[in-house]
Order: structure tokens, then sequence, then C-alpha cells
């Protein structure tokens, strides 16, 4: 995707420069959570507001499209209001709207959308419409920023959620924006996106979700999972590396998910404290604090053992690919990215090869709107804008 300055006949820009310290209102409703930032400049974070949906589908062990569509629509006016409150920025004072246009459930995505256009004509303000797998991306340099460690680029980055495992070349380059001429910037950074290799079958969160469900260890599996495999021995149960014909930088964690059931079916011994965790959780006891002793060490190890077979592929096909590339900076972003296993593994291997990793805060690692709003800093700087035909795409490409 690129940024371009909007140009009329004489080569000159439709609309006056915009300042550099824009307001931007940014808006994310594409699966289960429902946002509401503002960013100012593209880097500074005056307000991120997210109200979670786990509680309504947790007894479902997944998301339910109908239930978080009609929890959107409950929560994103006061959601909106409460980030506009907290960064005390008033409505007509926004620069521009920028919603998440997709990827997502579409039911999802359209309260978003709807909402964002409607505002930004209300007020006469510009309508960006961000991919989220973008924002994801932003997440990371919005932070890294903030820390003063700007990555080198062409970076990889490796994207992994409950609804996405995706590996991206990062392009940056300056191009020419005569909109802000009169600001002193004639030109600003724009990034392009090369897909280099994805899941071929189970995002690598989604893998956790369903491991987590075989268990009874609750929704959403990865937190869980992440703070229980510290306990267990990661060697005990042995998952084979997986190997890919074809594009050797995608992914598969199906197999490793199937291994995990037939571990089960197989250690018939360990059904009755799965049984036992299914009441536990039943009665609200969903805490790692409070399963843990209804985990045996047979399964604690099952566990570390599960997580260890995940992280190790996903560093090592996401670190093949920076040396392919010979990129010096990796970017991981997304939901999974909060895993501590994940974060340790990759800072160990990455010092060990010479790359910088770079990873957004957990707080920014999962759905948030700071990101979306980061990311629509560029196109707001470059004119661009949609209109009211403007429509949610739920499976939008990156590249």
């Amino acid at each position: 995707m690129e940024s371009r300055a909007i140009l009329n006949a004489d080569g000159h820009a439709e609309q006056p420069a915009p300042p550099d310290d824009a307001r931007i209102l940014g808006i994310e409703s594409s699966c289960d959570e429902t946002a509401a930032a503002v960013v100012a400049g593209g880097q500074t974070i005056l307000s991120s507001v997210v109200a979670s949906q786990v509680d309504i589908h947790r007894k479902y062990g997944g998301v339910v499209p109908e239930l978080a569509s009609r929890e959107h629509l409950r929560q994103i006016v006061p959601v909106v209001r409460e980030a506009l409150g907290q960064a005390s920025v008033a409505l007509p004072d926004v620069s521009a709207v920028a919603v998440t246009r997709g990827p997502g459930l579409v039911g999802s995505l359209l309260v978003g959308v709807t909402y964002g256009k409607v505002l930004a004509m209300a007020l006469g303000k510009p309508l960006i419409p961000v991919n989220h797998l973008e924002g994801h991306v932003h997440a990371v340099l919005l932070e890294a920023h903030a820390a003063r460690r700007q990555p080198d680029l062409p970076a990889i980055c490796l994207i992994v959620s409950g609804g996405h495992t995706i590996l991206y070349r990062v392009i940056g380059e300056s191009t020419k924006v005569v909109a802000n001429h009169s600001n002193g910037r004639d030109s600003i950074q724009v990034f392009h996106y090369a897909r280099i290799g994805g899941t071929r079958d189970d995002a690598a969160g989604e893998a956790y979700d369903k491991v987590a469900k075989m268990l009874a260890l609750g929704y959403p599996g990865g937190p869980i999972i992440d703070q229980l495999a510290s306990f267990g021995d990661p060697r005990a149960v042995r998952f084979g590396e997986t190997k890919m014909r074809g594009n050797v930088h995608d992914f598969s964690f199906s197999g490793i998910k199937t291994a995990v059931f037939y571990h089960l079916r197989k250690h018939a011994e360990l059904h009755a404290e799965i049984a036992a965790r299914a009441e536990a959780l039943a009665r609200g006891e969903k805490k790692a604090d409070a399963l843990k002793p209804l985990c045996s060490k047979a399964t604690l190890d099952l566990v570390a053992s599960f997580q260890r077979a995940v992280v190790g592929d996903l560093v090592r096909r996401t670190m093949s690919a920076a040396e392919e590339y010979k990129s010096r900076s990796v970017l991981v972003s997304g939901g999974v990215a909060a895993n501590r296993e994940l974060r340790a593994s990759f800072e160990e291997v990455a010092k060990r090869e010479g790359v910088e990793v770079y990873f957004p805060s957990r707080a920014l690692s999962t759905d948030n709107a700071a990101m979306i709003a980061a990311a629509a800093y560029p196109r707001y700087l470059a004119g661009e804008a949609a209109d009211a035909t403007l429509n949610a795409e739920a499976n939008l490409p990156l590249a």
C-alpha cells in the first residue's frame, strides 16, 4: 500500500498543508475489541481505550461473530467519548478520523466503518481507511520512535495473533509531498509491503486457543498457556519440526494441534483432571494460580512442550527470512507478540545473529486504535481520504 499526495491539474495540492501535530482519532473494531484512540503527530499517544469482549466469548471458547457485532454497537459511542475525554480533545478539534477497513469479521468491521464515516461527514474531516495488518506494523514503529530506536528498513515483520500468522517485508522510502512544503516538510516516509509467507491452516493464536480448549484451560488460551508453561519441562513431549513443501516461509500449526489431541487420547489418565478444570472454569476460576493446582506434572510438561514447538517454529522461520533477505531488523507484532517465551527466544536468537528485534508493548500488541491512528498519519499528510462509498473488506490484503 502506498501513500500519495492528491494534486490538482496544476500539480499543486488540493488542500492546505496539514499540521505536523495533527490529532487523529482512530477507531478499531475488526474482531472482538472495541477501541478508540487519539494520536498526535503520528507518534504521541494522547489516549487509548479498549473495551474487551473476552468475558462474553469465553464460554464459547472463541469469538462468536454475531455477538461481537452487537457488542461493538453497544460500546463504540462510549469508547470514542472516553478516548476524546482522556486526550482532552473536543470532536471539532480532531484533524481526521481513521477507521479499520479490514481484514476482520465483516459485521464487526461495519460497525467501526459506518460510525467513522458518519462522524467524519458530520465534522467535515478527512476519513482515512487503514488496513488492520498495517496497524500492527505501526504499533511497533510507534513505540520504537518513543524509545528513539528506529529500525533499519527494509525489515522483516511477523504479525502473529489469533487470526493471523504472516511474514512481510516492510520497505520504507521518502516520497515528495507537495502538500507539506509550507510546513518545512517536503517528504514523508511511506511504506510498502511484500508478503513472503503465512499460515496454511491455523494461525498460531488459534492453535493456542484450540489446545487450551482441549485441556480445559479457558479462553483466550495464549496467556494461560504462557503462564503455565514456565512450570513444565519443554523437552518432555517431542513435537516434530514442521516441514513445508513449496514456500519455506509458510507456517502450519494444525499438525501440532493434532499431535496434542492424539497425546490426550493416548494418555487417558489425564481426562479426570481435564474434567476437574472444566468444573473450575464453570465456577469462574479462570486464572493460572487457580488452575495450576489442578494440573499434573504431565499436563504442565505438555503445555510447555507445545509452547516451545510453536515459538520455535515462529522464530526459526522469521529469522530464516531475515537471513535470506539480508534484513538487519525484525518486527514482531500481534496478540501473540505479548508471549514471554516468544519475546525471550527472539531476543536470544537475534542477539546471536546480530539482528535488532522490535516489539510493541504488551498493551499495543493486541488490537487497539492507537496503531490505526498512527498508520493513518502518513496518509493524512499525503492528502489521502475516502468518501462515503467506503465499505468494510473482510479479506482485505496488505500485499
